[in-house]
């Protein structure tokens, strides 16, 4: 009997896991089918995988939104190396070198995680206009990166604490400088939980559409978010193309996840991050 019920509640168990992992993946599926759709199709058979694949609708997407990738790269690729430097280069003297009030600037710091964005909204976009950087990209850069290195710091100090005083006491015996050990062995030993940080920075800059939308009004600048919606007007009624583009727009996430699962899992398993 307690075999029976082993069983049986193991088999509930990876069933309800089964269920709803297929929730997750069944819209990336049915996403996909209907990118392959033209109009007749999608009114017709919409929840159906039809014959023939309209292989043109990813053409027409690429060449509405191909800018707008390049530009998301170049936005999301500029935030991330410098939340990324800026809290390594802030995050090891809260660590590992004491100064005068140390601790109560690393609480002032770790405060603003308390402070909503919508709260900052406006005050910021104030900013933005006094510093004459509205409809460009430093107008996304600066906040984005001012943003983004309070929680990274949080994180990079609390795993730069955990590393063992040994190894900077033997460092500096040596006659080796803070920034040498810094960059000899502090981020030699973080790459999972960099890598990690960057992830979770690439998802905030890739798929932020709020602050966009109030900085950019140029077309040449927008990022990919802002111009999805321009590309939704464009296709209001051909849903072929404009389900490619959704998809041909999740594609360099998922590369990017790939190449950098191993590093993502580390970061989140080493007990530096708690999701």
């Amino acid at each position: 009997m307690k075999h029976r019920a082993l069983d049986s509640a193991f088999l509930i168990r990876h069933t309800v896991i089964l269920f709803f992992g297929i929730l997750t993946v069944l819209p990336f599926f049915v996403l996909l089918s209907l990118s392959f759709k033209d109009s007749t199709q999608f009114n017709l058979q919409r929840w159906s995988v039809t014959f023939p694949f309209h292989w043109e609708n990813y053409d027409a997407a690429w060449q509405a939104i191909h800018v707008y990738i390049g530009n998301s790269f170049v936005i999301s690729g500029v935030t991330v190396i410098g939340v990324l430097v800026i809290s390594c280069l802030a995050a090891y003297p809260l660590a590992r070198i004491h100064f005068f009030m140390k601790e109560k600037i690393y609480f002032l710091i770790i405060a603003l995680l308390m402070i909503p964005f919508t709260l900052t909204m406006v005050p910021l976009f104030s900013l933005v206009i006094e510093f004459r950087i509205l409809n460009s990209w430093l107008g996304l850069w600066g906040p984005y990166i001012a943003s983004g290195q309070v929680f990274c710091i949080f994180v990079l100090r609390s795993f730069f604490s955990s590393l063992s005083e040994e190894m900077f006491e033997a460092a500096r015996v040596d006659g080796a400088s803070e920034m040498r050990i810094l960059f000899s062995i502090v981020l030699p030993l973080s790459k999972a939980i960099i890598a990690t940080l960057g992830v979770l920075n690439v998802l905030n800059t890739w798929n932020d559409y709020i602050w966009p939308v109030m900085v950019i009004n140029d077309d040449r600048l927008m990022p990919l978010t802002i111009g999805l919606m321009v590309f939704q007007k464009q296709f209001t009624t051909d849903w072929g193309p404009l389900f490619a583009g959704y998809v041909i727009a999740s594609i360099p996430l998922l590369i990017m996840f790939i190449f950098a699962s191993k590093q993502f899992v580390e970061g989140l398993s080493s007990g530096s991050v708690k999701m």
